[in-house]
């Protein structure tokens, strides 16, 4: 029975948060299949709060499955890192 209600709860989460994460530019389907595992194993306390379990999840980045870790490694490397004191 608990499982059964465990699941249901998954399921209703992962089906909310998607809007969230849609609406939120939080990821495509993929990488947000990828990260779902370790977002209820490592920062179940931060759901459904998006921005909370995407900073939780960043701070956990050693103990990410091999798929979430790079798609945190892939968006790191997509962010432009500007020198400091370097003028516009």
């Amino acid at each position: 029975m608990f499982k059964n209600r465990l699941v249901l709860a998954v399921l209703v989460l992962v089906a909310w948060d998607a809007a969230a994460f849609a609406q939120e530019d939080r990821g495509t389907a993929e990488q947000r299949a990828a990260c779902t595992s370790d977002a209820f194993r490592l920062c179940a306390g931060y759901i459904p709060d998006p921005t909370n379990v995407e900073a939780c999840l960043r701070q956990r980045k050693s103990d990410l499955n091999e798929a979430c870790r790079a798609v945190f490694d892939h968006a790191d490397a997509a962010v432009p890192v500007r020198a400091v004191g370097s003028h516009r």
